[in-house]
């Protein structure tokens, strides 16, 4: 598996709020509006997030990235097809050429962690140390059509109170010679990457 991390906290970058409402952002052209839905106190509200609901194994990682013992809560999340554009840098970072049969499709998703544990979460260097754990565990995962992608990100939190700190986007690109194939290949690797997040490893110094 390919694994890359990189860090967007310049003034001009946004900013993960939490909670967050799709209305209060001003989508107002937005067919359906969403709101942030915490798994923690609500895990039986998996049913008002369409994107785990049509992707299964979305569904399980959130179930499990916001049980009792993991280390992280989610925010928000989505899935989707990699349009061509998409299709070709993924091919391009894999080093895997666009006329190959195995990479024809690619399928892709994103999924905004906070952590728990409120001095990692208002540490930038523990969040950045986090992530060359998570890293380093990651590589070796044998996905060769895989693609592992985490963002450090400001993040301010009011559920019981403001705060701020840093969250971590997690992208998983895979690619396939169809897109059932490559939906396989994500979902084999998402799982792979959430036992790491939730394994005593990624606590380790």
């Amino acid at each position: 598996m390919v694994v890359e991390w990189s860090v967007e906290c310049s003034a001009d970058d946004p900013v993960l709020v939490v909670p967050w409402s799709r209305a209060e952002a001003g989508a107002a052209t937005v067919e359906t509006t969403a709101d942030f839905v915490d798994l923690r106190e609500n895990p039986y509200d998996m049913d008002q997030i369409p994107e785990a609901e049509q992707n299964p194994p979305l569904m399980q990682a959130l179930r499990a990235l916001n049980a009792g013992r993991s280390p992280v809560f989610t925010a928000k999340c989505d899935a989707w097809a990699l349009d061509s554009e998409e299709l070709e840098q993924l091919q391009l970072q894999l080093d895997i050429s666009a006329d190959s049969p195995d990479a024809k499709t690619g399928f892709a998703s994103y999924v905004d962690l906070v952590w728990r544990d409120r001095t990692i979460f208002a540490s930038f260097h523990q969040s950045e140390q986090l992530l060359h754990r998570l890293e380093r565990l990651a590589a070796p995962i044998d996905e060769p059509l895989v693609m592992m992608d985490c963002v450090l990100r400001p993040a301010l939190v009011d559920l019981t109170g403001p705060q701020e700190g840093f969250a971590v986007s997690l992208y998983v690109k895979a690619l396939g010679p169809n897109l059932a194939a490559a939906k396989q290949a994500w979902g084999l690797a998402l799982e792979a990457i959430v036992a790491l997040l939730r394994s005593r490893d990624i606590a380790l110094a």
